[in-house]
Parts: C-alpha cells; sequence; structure tokens
C-alpha cells in the first residue's frame, strides 16, 4: 500500500487561513499525476504552525478530497507524547490510512526515550503507524537498533528515513523485521534507497513535479533502471531548487509561480529572497512548468 511516490503537500493559506480551494486543486493535480499517496500536516504542510483546529480539518479534507483514491499518511507528530497521541488518534477517527510521526524535536531524547515515545502512541491506537527520522530538523537521530526494536511492534510498519546517511538506511533495513518499510525522506537519495531495498519516497518535488516523481519510482519498480537514473539527474536541480531556502518556502514559492496558490507563509517563515525567486523562476522555466 505504501510505496512509490508519496507527496508530502503543502498547506495553502490565503488571508491567514486554510486556502481550502487551492488544496482541492492540489489534490487532483497530484492524483492526476501519477502520485501514490499524500501526506498531510507533515514538515512541508508547515504543521508547527497549525492550530488543532486547522491541522484537524486539514486531515479530514485531505481524506474527502482523495476519496479513496490513493493512501493518505497523515502527519501527527509532536515533540509531545501526550499531543501525539491526541493528533494520531483523531487521524485515525477521521479514517486515515496511516500515521507519520517525526521524532520529538528540541527535547533532544534519548534512544530509549524515543522508543518509550513511540511505543506508548501505538498502543492507544490500532492504525499503522510509520516513524519519522529527520536529524536536521529534530536534533536527534533515531538509530538503526531503535528502529529494529520499534519494528517489533505490530502496527508499527515502516519509516521515512532523512538522514541522507545510505549506511544508516542499510542497516536500519538490515536490522529491522522483514516487510518493514523503507521510503526516502529526501529526494535527493530515493533512486540510491530504492536500489537498497526501499519502498519509494515522501517527496518535496512532487508537489511541483508529481509526474516525474512518480514516473522514476515507476521505472524502478519495473526493472527499467536505465530510465530510473536518467529521470533521477533529470529531477536533481528541481531537488536543489526546493532547498534554497528553508522548506516549505521554496515549494510554496514555486506553486504560487506556478499558478496553483497563494504565496502566503506562516512567520516566522517568510517570502523568498529575490535572488533565490530569480534562480526559482529559471529553474522552473527550464522544466516548462511556467505558463
Amino acid at each position: 500500500m505504501f510505496k512509490g511516490s508519496i507527496t508530502a503537500i503543502v498547506t495553502p493559506f490565503k488571508n491567514g487561513r486554510l486556502d481550502e480551494k487551492a488544496f482541492k486543486g492540489l489534490i487532483e493535480f497530484q492524483i492526476k499525476n501519477g502520485t501514490d499517496g499524500i501526506v498531510p500536516c507533515g514538515t512541508t504542510g508547515e504543521s508547527a504552525t497549525l492550530s488543532y483546529e486547522e491541522h484537524e480539518r486539514v486531515v479530514e479534507l485531505t481524506l474527502g478530497l482523495v476519496n479513496g483514491r490513493i493512501p493518505v499518511i497523515a502527519g501527527t507528530g509532536s515533540n509531545s507524547t501526550a499531543e501525539t497521541i491526541m493528533l494520531t488518534k483523531h487521524a485515525e477517527k477521521a479514517g486515515a490510512d496511516a500515521a507519520l510521526l517525526i521524532t520529538p524535536y528540541y527535547n533532544k531524547p534519548t534512544q530509549e526515550g524515543l522508543y518509550q515515545h513511540y511505543k506508548a502512541v501505538a498502543e492507544e491506537v490500532k492504525m499503522p503507524i510509520m516513524l519519522y527520522n529527520v536529524p536536521s530538523r529534530t536534533g536527534v537521530n533515531m538509530l538503526p537498533e531503535t528502529v529494529a526494536r520499534l519494528s517489533e511492534i505490530k502496527n508499527i510498519i515502516g519509516i521515512k528515513e532523512a538522514t541522507g546517511n545510505l549506511q544508516q538506511v542499510s542497516d536500519t533495513i538490515e536490522l529491522a523485521r522483514k516487510g518493514f518499510i523503507i521510503l526516502s525522506g529526501d529526494d535527493f537519495t530515493t533512486l540510491p534507497i530504492l536500489s537498497i531495498g526501499g519502498h519509494g519516497v515522501i517527496s518535496v518535488t512532487s508537489n511541483i513535479e508529481p509526474k516525474g516523481v512518480s514516473d522514476m519510482c515507476d521505472a524502478f519498480f519495473n526493472v527499467n533502471y536505465d530510465k530510473a537514473k536518467k529521470l533521477h539527474y533529470k529531477l536533481q536541480p528541481l531537488h536543489r531548487a526546493m532547498f534554497l531556502e528553508t522548506n516549505p518556502i521554496p515549494v510554496k514559492t514555486a506553486l504560487a509561480m506556478m499558478g496553483r496558490i497563494e504565496e502566503e507563509f506562516r512567520l516566522p517563515l517568510v517570502k523568498m529572497s529575490d535572488s533565490n525567486r530569480k534562480k526559482m523562476q529559471k529553474i522552473l522555466n527550464h522544466y516548462g512548468l511556467l505558463s
């Protein structure tokens, strides 16, 4: 169920509020272009600045718009275990196919603390849970040995791995239980991770180029490795563009340039600098993404 190109979708705002009309357009754009799943309320969705009411609305809206056509993995992680349980219970009640739980940020828990955090959440729900390891954001790295321990819990089914460290990913695949799902959390490493046994990507780039990311994954799964490699290198400049500044500033700027959303962020995120905006426009023009 959870493989291929899965989009960590942005949360569009208009006049400080969720832009539901634009969000509907984004969902349809994704499904039309072959995306295999949607993640609302992740880092790319500015989850840290959504109120509880907004968070729940975005999850419910995503499920209603997708309407069972592709899986929805709701972002429900927090640096508070109690808050994570609350958000995950809501996602389960709303009907999400799985929940994506980032490692608790700022707290910097120990490996045992990470284990106990995820174990506590898993015991409170029956839905599938995906771990999310992104040390550059959270300040803590969940080690392969900890992931392996967690993989023995029945409803913890996989991990979004965003360390960019292929040795760590390889060790995780080696140590975790058979069938444990490994998704790249970094567009640059999607093809390398697929090549060592991964299952797909939770992608930022697919917000603006869903077909390209989906086609690359499909080519790999169809054993067309030359095509997959060609698409990997074709997408690299877009991947770099998505990190000209802090995510999701570049991807929302790109979507605004493409006419799909308003160029609006929640403080402390602000609009992209003029110099980087020019770089973004040049790259999007090169890809034919601007009309």
